[in-house]
């Protein structure tokens, strides 16, 4: 398994693959016929060797021929930093971490895990008890979270007095809806009694109780809304075999409230008929929501078909369901039970829920419309939920007279959960371990705090030394919020900080070779970095540019000098796939290497270094996108919807469409744009050459452009 496991990852160090060989368990790496890997893998032969064992003196050794890999002799080849890294990559990609997304109880437990080894290093608290709350308009305070833990060695006193915090806690807003208020209500009239006789007697509304016969889902708009009832059955565009849930004419939905089932065709026993376990990617809700919304709904409703075998038996609410973007109209989430006794009394034919499941499990029933005569009323009210997420700082004092100047490295530590933003949409609801993006970076950063600490207390360190600031970031999924957080309410004045590292994605080296951004964001910048990048054995690729999608991007916005370290993409990106075990820690322990003769090399030089500024050509998009937008989007205005623009690159699809600077970005076709997250997650859905329509704010006047979207640059 373990020769399978280093040829899928494509992780070769010689030490491993010598040790391997030596064991007799790998005799080519690449080329292993098949039949050497069964007879690796063959089972032993059993035996029971019946009597008493001393668990004293019980040492059993290997006879010849017989040997086992051994893993410690492994990592001790690969080197101490090598080891940390990988240990600290695995635990932070482990699924007990919950991908990290802020304020998810693994992303506490993650900050945690940073300050506990932030505190082992001896480094110094980075941050006031309490700061200002920036949503405040009375000068009201947060009070920084700290925990108890490992007791850091005797140290200097703290640079700033009331410098007691490892924690700069901030508030995220988009990061969910927060339910205020809903109802729900159906009633019959003017000829809709069951029997088919003619009334004009209104009855009393069936009123639906939330968390038993209805939920609002996290998707949903405010508002009332009223109207007779549509069905559009599993709202499948195009299934297997051709199946679809909607007519060759596209149907047109409005003033209705539409239902429509959630999962796809099942069989007697309510099992998926297109999947041998569970369900295809066709039962993903998000595109359902997505089909039924381009048909002019005014409300959504969905409801779990009767009889399906999940175990997702209750309703989901707005704190536990966001399927795709936020619409624009209200979506709730009915049970089967209320909606067989809402489908009953609407249908002509008095048909049941179960009927109409039974027609779409056989692909004979396309979108209808219930009699108009049986209302339903759905009034909802959401307010944008604010969560509160912190980045973690940790301070490792300088001496003599260049102590207190700065240099500032950091790494996110969040990744994108269960994959609710920023991820393919068919991989909603699924673990994203994150272990490249981000911690990699995060583990690479705790590495450099040890050695960085254990140099500047030893014999050879010089008398000046900067201090550093080492920093894990928050929320930067979600638009680079932590980073842009520091740089808006920073502790440190800029004319302070020599430069800032950012390491993002560096799990992942092949062919020795790392791209390094930032090299032309100060002045004669790489007269200093060449040298080292000479002597580091890796192809460099200097990019000069201090732009790009990720946390350095804030540091040069805010005018201080920036390297932006990272190995690069690949099909791994923001997947259920990205797992520790596909990272390479040599190629990981050579960047902690070149990063610490970086940091050792700006903590020592002279001179301050002078900020220049250097966007370099049109930075490409995420990796994992077709297509590239072109817009470099603003981050701090966390208290609106939509998508600030602060710069747009030369001949790109939003320069094409003629979108500027200052423009404010509020809608994607027919859905809503609540920021840059939601951006990102349109753009990995679409191919180069399609056209979108995007709404959007200028002033106070609001217009429509078509944007065909071009291909993102592969280099």
């Amino acid at each position: 398994m373990l020769a399978k496991m280093m040829r899928s990852t494509h992780w070769f160090p010689p030490v491993l693959l010598a040790g391997c060989v030596g064991l007799g368990l790998l005799a080519h790496a690449q080329d292993a016929a098949p039949a050497q890997e069964a007879a690796t893998e063959a089972k032993p032969a059993s035996r029971v060797i019946e009597g008493r064992v001393n668990p004293y003196s019980y040492n059993p050794t290997n006879t010849e021929g017989h040997t086992d890999v051994d893993l410690r002799a492994i990592f001790e080849g690969l080197g101490p930093v090598a080891t940390e890294w990988y240990q600290h990559v695995l635990t932070l990609s482990n699924p007990f971490f919950e991908g990290r997304v802020p304020a998810s109880r693994g992303s506490v437990i993650a900050g945690e895990y940073i300050e506990f080894y932030f505190k082992q290093s001896g480094l110094e608290p980075a941050f006031p008890e309490t700061v200002v709350d920036p949503a405040a308009t009375d000068g009201s305070v947060i009070v920084a979270a700290s925990i108890e833990g490992a007791t850091a060695p005797p140290s200097s006193p703290s640079p700033h007095p009331d410098w007691t915090s490892w924690r700069q806690q901030f508030d995220l807003a988009g990061a969910g809806p927060k339910l205020v208020s809903a109802s729900a209500e159906w009633s019959k009239s003017n000829g809709a009694a069951a029997n088919g006789a003619a009334t004009n007697v209104s009855e009393s509304p069936t009123t639906l109780k939330r968390g038993e016969g209805y939920s609002v889902l996290g998707n949903s708009a405010s508002g009332k809304v009223s109207g007779p009832l549509s069905f559009a059955g599993y709202a499948i565009t195009e299934g297997k075999d051709g199946y679809t849930s909607f007519a060759e004419s596209k149907e047109d939905f409005s003033g209705r409230i539409v239902m429509f089932m959630r999962y796809e065709p099942l069989d007697d026993e309510g099992k998926s008929l297109w999947a041998d376990r569970r369900f295809s990617p066709s039962a993903a809700v998000a595109p359902k929501m997505e089909a039924v919304i381009a048909r002019n709904p005014a409300a959504i409703i969905m409801v779990n078909p009767p009889g399906a075998r999940d175990a997702r038996k209750t309703l989901e609410t707005s704190e536990t369901s966001r399927f795709g973007a936020r619409l624009a109209v209200p979506v709730i989430q009915m049970s089967p039970e209320a909606a067989d006794e809402l489908i009953r009394a609407a249908d002509g034919q008095g048909r049941s829920l179960m009927d109409l499941r039974k027609l779409c499990d056989k692909g004979d029933l396309m979108p209808m419309n219930f009699r108009d005569g049986v209302t339903l009323t759905v009034e909802t009210e959401l307010t944008e939920g604010v969560i509160q997420t912190h980045n973690l700082g940790g301070v490792l004092r300088g001496k003599g007279a260049l102590a207190d100047q700065w240099v500032i490295i950091g790494a996110h530590y969040d990744h994108v959960g269960f994959g609710n933003y920023g991820a393919d949409p068919s991989n909603r609801g699924k673990l994203h371990p994150g272990a490249d993006d981000n911690a990699s970076g995060t583990s690479a950063m705790l590495c450099l705090v040890k050695l960085l600490a254990e140099y500047y207390r030893s014999d050879e360190a010089p008398a000046e030394m900067r201090s550093v600031l080492f920093m894990g970031f928050s929320a930067e999924e979600v638009g680079l919020n932590g980073s842009d957080f520091w740089t808006k309410h920073p502790t440190l004045k800029n004319e302070q900080v020599q430069a800032m590292i950012n390491l993002d994605m560096v799990g992942r080296m092949r062919n020795d070779e790392l791209a390094i951004s930032g090299t032309g964001t100060a002045k004669d910048f790489m007269n200093d970095l060449r040298p080292i990048f000479d002597a580091s054995g890796l192809t460099i690729r200097a990019d000069p540019s201090g732009r790009g999608p990720s946390d350095h991007a804030s540091f040069y916005r805010a005018g201080i000098p920036v390297l932006f370290l990272f190995t690069g993409s690949h099909n791994d990106y923001h997947k259920p796939t990205d797992h520790g075990y596909t990272v390479n820690p040599q190629g990981a322990a050579r960047v902690v290497a070149l990063t610490e003769s970086l940091l050792k090399m700006m903590a020592t030089r002279a001179d301050k270094f002078e900020f220049a500024s250097n966007d370099g050509a049109a930075t490409p998009g995420r990796p994992g996108n077709k297509v590239r937008f072109g817009v470099m989007p603003g981050y701090g205005e966390s208290e609106i919807e939509g998508v600030r623009v602060e710069g747009v690159s030369a001949e790109t699809s939003a320069s094409d469409a003629g979108i500027l600077q200052g423009d404010l970005l509020i809608g994607w076709g027919e859905l809503p744009l609540t920021g840059p997250a939601d951006l990102m997650s349109r753009l990995r859905e679409h191919k180069p050459g399609d056209v979108v329509k995007v709404k959007l704010k200028r002033g106070t006047d609001e217009m429509v452009v078509e944007v065909t979207l071009r291909a993102a640059k592969t280099d």
